[in-house]
């Protein structure tokens, strides 16, 4: 699997939209928004095929990561964890010192065997249950 920095993104949407807007029936209003133009965009790429991506906002040395997705038949390979792995370098590279990310709850175990400390109440985000994270570099 390759994954990098990516300007396809027409590639990252069409998985979002898979599986947010179809799979999750997030609403595709909320889906896209302004952040997605002055976003750092991850592809994952796997056998010549888009999988998953990630989109990163930096803000000096903080950065949020979100709109993490794998596709429904590469979930349980290990391609999302890599994914995480290749965002979590990309903001070390670029200095960042601090990383948020909003967890959908049941994705908490996952971003906790990755460093991530949940913290503050659970919330709602487009329908679905999720809990803030962070993570110091």
């Amino acid at each position: 699997m390759k994954i990098a920095v990516t300007d396809d993104f027409d590639a990252c949407m069409a998985i979002r939209r898979k599986v947010f807007v179809e799979e999750q029936a997030v609403p595709e209003e909320l889906e896209l928004d302004a952040h997605d133009a002055t976003a750092v965009h991850l592809l994952a790429v796997a056998d010549g095929r888009p999988v998953g991506t990630a989109r990163l906002l930096v803000d000096g040395d903080h950065a949020k990561i979100g709109r993490v997705v794998v596709l429904a038949e590469t979930r349980g390979t290990g391609a999302g964890a890599a994914l995480m792995r290749a965002a979590l370098d990309e903001l070390r590279a670029r200095g960042v010192r601090e990383v948020a990310l909003g967890s959908q709850t049941h994705a908490i175990g996952f971003y906790e065997r990755l460093g991530f400390r949940a913290h503050g109440p659970e919330y709602d985000d487009a329908g679905i249950p999720h809990r803030d994270m962070t993570l110091l570099l």
